[in-house]
């Protein structure tokens, strides 16, 4: 028996229509687990963790900069992969007991381009099926670099590389998952997605991560990587999602 899986499945705080929105279309957008007036905290925890930004778990790509084991940097964000309704949703697709597999700061600099339409993880990979996740610390608009995802594209046999298509064009039918700071979205790992380009002059700051099977592959090994002040602070269910 798996007393922590079995008390996630019996929950009922992820609103049926958003369950309905993730079977069908591969996506929704729920309030998040940081109260409004928490943010401001939040987001200067946020920057205080991206400006000290060293080592191997920093990362600058082309348009983001990427903080790697989130789960480390402090008790402001705990709460991000505890939220009921994220855990509800990994449950609903994920469909049996799960884990973490990734936590990370991630910031997508002003006048970025585009990213090409891409899937996290295809459906006939040996670790599917993955939920994924995108907490905004900054609203979310079709000027700053919104995720866009193509719905029902989860459910494709293919993925965009496999289509003779600029994946960096708008796709027929593409929605983007836009919504006020504080808000989450759920995401089928499978499903066609990337951010739109940042016309502004301004970061646009998310948190995002990755549950998967317990039997998957992790991309994280957070049993190695976990501070012992981390494992000190965070409780069982903490500790069950980490694997630690």
């Amino acid at each position: 028996m798996d007393i922590h899986f079995d008390t996630i499945a019996s929950g009922e705080t992820l609103p049926t229509s958003s369950r309905k929105q993730l079977s069908e279309e591969g996506f929704a957008v729920v309030p998040g687990p940081v109260p409004a007036e928490r943010l401001p905290e939040v987001a200067f925890a946020y920057d205080e963790v991206m400006d000290s930004g060293q080592g191997p778990d920093f990362r600058i790509s082309s348009t983001t900069t990427r903080i790697y084991v989130f789960v480390n940097r402090g008790p402001a964000f705990d709460e991000i992969y505890l939220h009921l309704p994220l855990l509800e949703a990994c449950r609903h697709v994920i469909d049996e007991p799960f884990k973490l597999s990734s936590l990370l700061g991630r910031t997508l600099r002003p006048q970025s381009s585009a990213q090409d339409l891409h899937v996290d993880l295809s459906r006939d990979s040996e670790d599917a099926p993955m939920l994924g996740f995108i907490l905004m610390i900054d609203p979310f608009q079709s000027d700053n670099g919104a995720t866009r995802f193509v719905p029902g594209s989860h459910t494709w046999p293919d993925i965009p590389q496999d289509r003779n298509c600029d994946p960096s064009a708008d796709f027929p039918g593409q929605a983007l998952a836009c919504g006020p700071a504080g808000s989450m979205i759920l995401f089928d790992g499978a499903i066609w997605h990337g951010h739109t380009a940042n016309v502004t002059l301004k970061n646009r700051r998310s948190i995002q991560g990755y549950f998967v099977r317990r039997e998957a592959n992790s991309g994280m090994d957070f049993r190695a990587r976990m501070l012992p002040e981390t494992l000190a602070r965070i409780g069982p269910l903490a500790q069950y999602l980490l694997s630690v």
